[in-house]
């Protein structure tokens, strides 16, 4: 089984906190189930991060809720795997950030 890249979760989610607050300041962070979650105005969960050592997975996951608008047409991912962080990476999860908390994409 592949090991995911992300060694270090606590880097990792202060990397995500830092992109989140820089591209949808209004999202506010709280912790939902154990894993740092970012929600609304409304208090409703967008997204969140999941740890892929707290839940022995080879991944860790950015995943999105109800709340999040990511809506294309009649079926769309609600959550992503990820391996490791790069410039393509850290471009796509922009785009989902900003997607999800409803502003337009870059």
């Amino acid at each position: 089984m592949e090991k995911s890249g992300f060694s270090d979760f606590e880097k990792e989610a202060m990397r995500e906190r830092a992109l989140v607050h820089e591209l949808a300041p209004e999202l506010q962070a709280k912790t939902w189930y154990g894993m740092p979650a970012y929600a609304n105005e409304e208090g409703k969960v967008v997204l969140f991060f999941k740890d892929a050592s707290k839940f022995k997975s080879r991944y860790c996951t950015l995943g999105f809720e109800d709340a999040a608008q990511l809506d294309d047409a009649a079926m769309w991912p609600t959550s992503y795997a990820l391996l490791a962080w790069n410039d393509a990476v850290a471009a796509q999860v922009e785009n989902l950030i900003l997607r999800a908390a409803g502003h337009a994409i870059k």
